[in-house]
């Protein structure tokens, strides 16, 4: 078997099959709020997970936005039905077990018949691929609006990274995958900063308004 990289890997060593590589196609149905929260009560979504999935959604919507007034082709609509479906899995993957990402992408697709809105979901914890916000803005944006929310506090990437050390007790031994996900997160952010001419850590992400 070849080796394979990190272009095709994510931080636990399991080759993934490429992503879709389209920011929106108009033919695809796109899930609305109504929509998805309906999906979130057939799924039994903890109140709390549903707390954490609007602030994702908050946060990632408003990137998107700046992403429009940046020149970018972003869909709205799209990146956030992807942040409010993110955690679709994470309750029964909670009572039962398994990964709530894989679930909740599988899930997703066959829910809505998009595959950007599943991508994200299947993705949000690490991006295995080549960071190209033009390529991939749906799916980067929901992982790095994932990690700006520690349950349902907005914080920086470093205190979202520390949080999980502490809460699961993480030895040291394991905690190089964490801090590869960190790293990966901070090099997004900073992809981020620099195309929307956004400073994200002086931002409220509501309303544009800066903290």
């Amino acid at each position: 078997m070849p080796n394979q990289t990190l272009t095709n890997m994510n931080p636990y060593g399991s080759p993934l099959p490429p992503p879709p590589g389209v920011l929106y196609d108009p033919v695809l149905p796109v899930p609305d709020d109504k929509t998805c929260f309906a999906l979130w009560e057939q799924f039994d979504m903890l109140d709390n997970v549903a707390e954490h999935s609007l602030m994702v959604a908050q946060v990632a919507t408003f990137l998107a936005e700046h992403a429009v007034k940046a020149g970018l082709p972003v869909d709205v609509g799209t990146v956030r039905a992807s942040a409010l479906m993110h955690d679709i899995a994470k309750t029964y993957c909670i009572r039962h077990g398994g990964s709530h990402s894989q679930l909740g992408g599988s899930w997703t697709l066959e829910l809505t018949g998009n595959p950007v809105v599943a991508a994200g979901v299947t993705h949000h914890i690490y991006w295995p691929f080549e960071l190209d916000l033009h390529k991939y803005f749906t799916q980067l944006v929901v992982i790095y609006a994932d990690k700006r929310v520690n349950h349902t506090t907005l914080v920086t990437i470093h205190e979202r990274f520390q949080d999980l050390i502490v809460r699961y007790g993480i030895p040291d031994h394991y905690q190089d995958r964490i801090r590869k996900t960190e790293l990966q997160a901070l090099n997004l952010e900073a992809m981020l900063c620099n195309t929307l001419k956004v400073d994200l850590n002086a931002c409220d992400f509501d309303s544009g308004r800066m903290v």
